[in-house]
Order: structure tokens, then C-alpha cells, then sequence
């Protein structure tokens, strides 16, 4: 007798049975899945910790910069004058007298009807354009030519230090050519356009010549083809604008305090974050899902340790050899906490001791290499995070492979189960056939047992 269904032959719930059978053997994958949800929330942990570690490490790296503590800021008082620091400045004050700005030449031609009617005669033609200081130039006009296709040849050609376009004048040859030099300044300026062989000439009453600007700094005269004016102050890059001329502007070139300020504070942040970050992987709550995923772990406690030890350590040689003397300590949280006054008072007096302090004489020297060189090897794609991490991910693979392989074991005890049930159920159905049929039998003797009576 064929059974297409388990409990079908015997009556009893061989399906429920086998359900509860599976569930009890799927148990066994649950301590494969705990360990993996630990691992993965391990990796996870790592990845933040190495964000923290990788902005503490941005503001090391500022701070283990020599020149950093050299860089100016200007302030200007007055109008038309802004002023640049870069590198090279120094600090000074500088009173900026503009006489003139720089300007731009400029030439129109004659008018002509219709700026698309052809000009250029047969054969072609060669525009010429002077300057007041340069070389001409020479741009080659084809036969038939208008005015907007001559002005198109001067605007694609990259050398010719004009730029051009076409002004309408209103009245009936109003359509002009007009010239900008690209340049400001005397030797720049557009001087003359002169054609050969095209129905156009320049009109000279137009002619405005560039101009150069002239200013005086501390009395002495500047001269300048731009109104961005470099090298007259050394390491400044100043800009004048149209409103700059005959005014002066005070420029005060100063070292840039609150920069500074804004790097250590940004230290000081980004380290405090960092042991946030830390604290709450380590925390350690007493229970298993609250408790944070890093809780004892060795890789934590030996970072933490490198740079405890790095923070704490004197640097010697100079005017500032713990971070105490700039106003900044360690709480006993493991924080750090500024005095802004008293670093303030630090940066205003003794910058070259702060310099001393963080960068050293050498990358390796000062607070911040010290600090840069623990953070290089910790984040190195070969260091100790980088290791703990691959650990991690090498062990989730082997779990997720063990999961696979238990899983499979059970499929086929499960499977083995389903093949005995059924062989329970075809024999529980025969039997239950036989008993019926000897049931018929004995039924059927009695019957002929009580009619012989």
C-alpha cells in the first residue's frame, strides 16, 4: 500500500512530529550564528574605531606641521584693498595709497550697415593688431567675411590679447567692431587694428589706452601692470578694485592666533571623540546584549595604551615639555580639557613654544610625531587594527562554512527521519489492513457459527 503522505497509513501526526524534530535540530546552528553576529559586530566596532583614529590622526597631522605655526593673517581697514598672506609672509604694518587702478585698453573700428553683410575683399585679408608694449599680431581673414565672422577668427584665436565684440550704435552704419585687451596695463593695451583688404578701418577717436595702476606702500611708489598686485610686500598678494582709487587702506600682516587655536581644539576634540567612541565598545554593563562589542578586547586595550603612554611622556628640549603648560589635562574620565585662557595666553606669548612642543625640530620630534608615528603603525594597512579586523572577517568565514556544513548534517537527519516515519506509517498501515481484515473474518465465523445453531 502506497503512503503519498506521513500519517496518511497510521493516523498519528508524523508531520508535526518531524517539525519538531527539525526545529530541535536547527538548535544546533544557534550557537554558530551567536558567535557569528559577535564577530560581525566586532568588525563593525573596528571600522568606528578606525573613523575616530583616522580624524584624531588628521589633527596630529596639522599640528606636526612646521609651518603651520608660521602662517600670517591680514586684516585690512579702508576700501578697495584686499590683502593675501601666504607662506612667505611676515608680520608687518603697511599703509597702501592707491593713486590709480589698472585698466584695460580697448579700440572700436568705423561702423558698417549690417554686421552679417561680407567685408573682406578678394583674395582674403590680414588683420594686424598693435599694443602699446608687445608684439603684433596677425590674424588671417578669408574672402567674403562679415563682421560677426571677423570678429568669431579674433575670439578663436588664443594669442590674439584681445577679445572682441560688436556694439550697435544706432545709427545706419552703427555696427561696430570693438577691441578689449585681455590684459589690463600700459603694455598690454590695443593700440591699432589695421586691414588691408577689408571694407573696415578703426575708428581712433575710440581708443582708450591701457593703463597701469600706481600706488605707494609706506611711501614707497609701486608700479603694476595688475590689479592683483604681488611680491611689492613680501609673501602678500594684494587686490585692488575700482573703489581703490585715491584711497589708502591700512594692511596689518599678523601670525594667525586663531588658526593655531582652532588646531589644538580640534586635537583636543577629535582625541576626546576617539575615547567615546572606545568607551562605548568597552563598556562593560553586565549584561551580554548592552555590553559593548570590543568589551577586553586586546587590540583596544593596546592602542589605548600606545597613545596613553605617547600623550603622557614629556618632550623635552623646550619651553613647553608637558601639555599642563599650555592649559590642557586629563580628566579622570581619560578626557582631555582645555584652559582656553591660559592657552590662549601660550599662543599670544610663546607660539615657537608651541611649535617646539607638537612638531619638533623633525616629523618624528614633537608631541604630534610621536603621536603620528603610533598612529601610522596602528592604521598601517599591515598594523594591529588591520590584523584584528582580517581576524574577524577569517573567523565569520569560517563560521558562515561550519553553518553550512551543520546545516546540511541536519537536512539529512531530517531526511533520514522522514524515510523511517514513512516506513512506520506503510507498516502501521498494513497492520492496520490486516486487523481490519481479520476483523471481517472473524466477524464472518461467528455469523456462520450462530445460523448452524
Amino acid at each position: 500500500m502506497a503512503i503519498s503522505a506521513l500519517g496518511v497509513g497510521s493516523g498519528l501526526d508524523l508531520n508535526g512530529l518531524l517539525d519538531q524534530l527539525r526545529s530541535a535540530e536547527r538548535q544546533k546552528l544557534q550557537p554558530i550564528v551567536e558567535q557569528r553576529t559577535q564577530e560581525q559586530a566586532k568588525i563593525s566596532a573596528y571600522g568606528r574605531l578606525q573613523t575616530g583614529l583616522d580624524k584624531f590622526q588628521d589633527a596630529v597631522s596639522k599640528l606636526n606641521d612646521a609651518s603651520f605655526y608660521q602662517s600670517m593673517t591680514s586684516e585690512v581697514s579702508g576700501d578697495g584693498v584686499n590683502a593675501i598672506a601666504g607662506e612667505d609672509a611676515v608680520a608687518g604694518r603697511y599703509e597702501v595709497s592707491v593713486t590709480q587702478v589698472a585698466k584695460t585698453g580697448s579700440l572700436a573700428s568705423q561702423g558698417v550697415a549690417n554686421s552679417s553683410d561680407p567685408l573682406v575683399g578678394a583674395g582674403g585679408d590680414t588683420l594686424t593688431l598693435s599694443f602699446e608694449g608687445k608684439a603684433d599680431v596677425d590674424i588671417a581673414l578669408e574672402e567674403g567675411w562679415s563682421l560677426d565672422q571677423v570678429r568669431d577668427a579674433i575670439n578663436a584665436d588664443p594669442d590674439a590679447g584681445v577679445s572682441a565684440s560688436i556694439i550697435n550704435d544706432g545709427s545706419a552704419n552703427g555696427y561696430r567692431l570693438v577691441l578689449n585687451s585681455t590684459e589690463s596695463g600700459v603694455d598690454a593695451g590695443i593700440k591699432n587694428m589695421t586691414f588691408g583688404n577689408t571694407a573696415l578701418a578703426e575708428d581712433a577717436t575710440t581708443h582708450q589706452a591701457g593703463q597701469n595702476a600706481s600706488l605707494e606702500i609706506n611711501g614707497i611708489a609701486i608700479t603694476s601692470a595688475s590689479n592683483t598686485v604681488e611680491g611689492a610686500i613680501q609673501g602678500i598678494t594684494l587686490e585692488l578694485d575700482a573703489s581703490a582709487e585715491g584711497k589708502t587702506a591700512t594692511v596689518v600682516i599678523e601670525q594667525d592666533s586663531e588658526a593655531l587655536k582652532e588646531a589644538v581644539q580640534e586635537f583636543v576634540t577629535a582625541y576626546n571623540e576617539m575615547k567615546s567612541t572606545v568607551g562605548r565598545m568597552t563598556a562593560v554593563t553586565g549584561d551580554v546584549e548592552t555590553a559593548g562589542e570590543l568589551v577586553g578586547d586586546r587590540t583596544v586595550r593596546t592602542i589605548q595604551s600606545r597613545l596613553s603612554g605617547d600623550l603622557g611622556d614629556m618632550v623635552a628640549g623646550g619651553d613647553i615639555e608637558l601639555f599642563s603648560q599650555m592649559g590642557i589635562s586629563l580628566t579622570p574620565k581619560g578626557r582631555l580639557e582645555i584652559d582656553e585662557a591660559k592657552l590662549d595666553e601660550v599662543i599670544a606669548t610663546n607660539p615657537q613654544g608651541l611649535a617646539d612642543f607638537f612638531a619638533g625640530d623633525s616629523e618624528e620630534a614633537g608631541m604630534a610625531g610621536r603621536l603620528e608615528a603610533t598612529l601610522d603603525q596602528v592604521l598601517d594597512s599591515e598594523g594591529i587594527l588591520k590584523r584584528s579586523i582580517d581576524s574577524s572577517e577569517g573567523r565569520v568565514e569560517r563560521l558562515e562554512e561550519r553553518f553550512e556544513r551543520t546545516e546540511l548534517r541536519i537536512e539529512g537527519t531530517v531526511e533520514r527521519y522522514r524515510k523511517q516515519f514513512a516506513q512506520l506509517d506503510a507498516m502501521m498501515a498494513r497492520m492496520n489492513s490486516t486487523s481490519a481484515y481479520l476483523g471481517q473474518q472473524f466477524d464472518m465465523l461467528s455469523a456462520q457459527l450462530a445460523s448452524n445453531k
